[in-house]
């Protein structure tokens, strides 16, 4: 069984996520969606918050029924990998900025558990989206409507409200 780890913080997840994961479904037989505890980061929401949205976000995608798996991990990203058997770890690339840091994990990753992995380059739709952009733009009450899942644009306002004046 072909098994892809698709790792990130997804604080929140954005449609770009979204995208990437629905490919990886198309091409593996089973993608574990991983969410990163990292203590040295604060996110806007808790894992569990961050999980929550991920398996209902992940629940409609086509080709995605029954071969996507939402977990969290924390430590290096290759022990969970050798723990899940997984095949490849896949990484969405935006731009060339996003290759220089990411050919480096995925040579270190390689080198540590010779883990390989596979680069999938954004769709155009989504090339400009990232997670801290569009937490950037809510919490200055910008509609990020259609660059996050519905069920996201929710809780993005309900977390950040400005306070009264």
């Amino acid at each position: 069984m072909r098994t892809a780890c698709c790792p990130g913080t997804y604080d929140p997840v954005t449609n770009g996520h979204l995208d990437i994961v629905a490919r990886a479904a198309k091409c593996f037989d089973r993608v574990i969606v991983a969410v990163l505890i990292n203590p040295a980061k604060q996110p806007l929401f808790g894992v569990e918050e961050r999980i929550g949205m991920l398996r209902d976000a992940t629940a409609s995608l086509p080709d995605a029924a029954g071969r996507v798996e939402v977990a969290s991990f924390e430590g290096l990203l290759v022990d969970y990998a050798r723990r899940r058997q997984v095949t490849a770890i896949v990484k969405g690339l935006r731009a060339v900025s996003d290759f220089d840091y990411e050919l480096q994990m995925a040579q270190m990753n390689y080198r540590l558990a010779g883990v390989e992995t596979m680069f999938m380059t954004t769709s155009p739709t989504w090339s400009y989206l990232s997670s801290s952009l569009v937490k950037d733009v809510a919490r200055h009450g910008g509609d990020v409507t259609g660059l996050v899942p519905d069920l996201v644009v929710a809780r993005l306002r309900e977390r950040t409200q400005l306070p009264p004046a």
